[in-house]
């Protein structure tokens, strides 16, 4: 039971859209209404307000690696294993691309993976990120260095913490955030994936 409600909480936090918000505060269009309508922070700074693309992607990342971290905390004090991290990682991390205050109409969740990753081990989340700058340098494609990251994410998990629930909770957030990317990854193919710098109008 109270594994439940730690998952509970944990998608409840995931379900808190940074993207929705900053576009608020900066007195911006929905980010569901403009660009690729996906609420995050790769879209929000399509409007080009950098400030709030920043915003949502700390606020999406940390809400991750804020779930992750108060689940090792107070998991053992509740006499928990490590299923229960794993639960509350992919709590909120379904949180984000499912949220009930959105009518389950979320992210993708690449940022909100990060902060899970960086919450569950800090060297998993950095190898993360440096996965995703490196393939960014390269291709200059933001969706294909969130895949190649996304792909490596579970053999880093793997690798600093074992064939474990962490791990598995780390696969499953990895072919979700694929499938999420479906039509990315069309584009992709296509020859017809937007390249990082590159401008957009926000739309009305």
């Amino acid at each position: 039971m109270t594994v439940l409600v730690f998952a509970l909480l944990a998608y409840l936090l995931g379900s808190v859209s940074f993207a929705v918000i900053s576009s608020w505060f900066f007195k911006l269009p929905d980010p569901r209404t403009y660009g690729s309508k996906n609420p995050g922070a790769t879209n929000v700074l399509r409007s080009g307000k950098k400030s709030a693309a920043v915003l949502t992607l700390l606020g999406d990342a940390g809400k991750g690696w804020l779930a992750v971290t108060l689940a090792k905390t107070y998991a053992t004090s509740w006499e928990l294993g490590d299923e229960a991290v794993a639960v509350v990682a992919l709590a909120v991390f379904l949180g984000h691309v499912f949220p009930v205050f959105l009518r389950f109409q979320g992210g993708k969740g690449v940022a909100t993976a990060v902060g899970v990753l960086l919450g569950l081990h800090l060297w998993i989340g950095l190898m993360a990120i440096a996965t995703w700058m490196l393939a960014a340098l390269i291709w200059r494609i933001s969706s294909l260095s969130a895949l190649i990251a996304a792909a490596l994410a579970p053999v880093f998990t793997a690798t600093m913490l074992g064939f474990g629930n962490s791990t598995f909770a780390v696969l499953l957030m990895t072919l979700l955030l694929i499938w999420r990317h479906q039509s990315n990854i069309v584009n992709l193919l296509a020859g017809k994936e937007s390249r990082i710098g590159e401008k957009k109008s926000p739309g009305p």
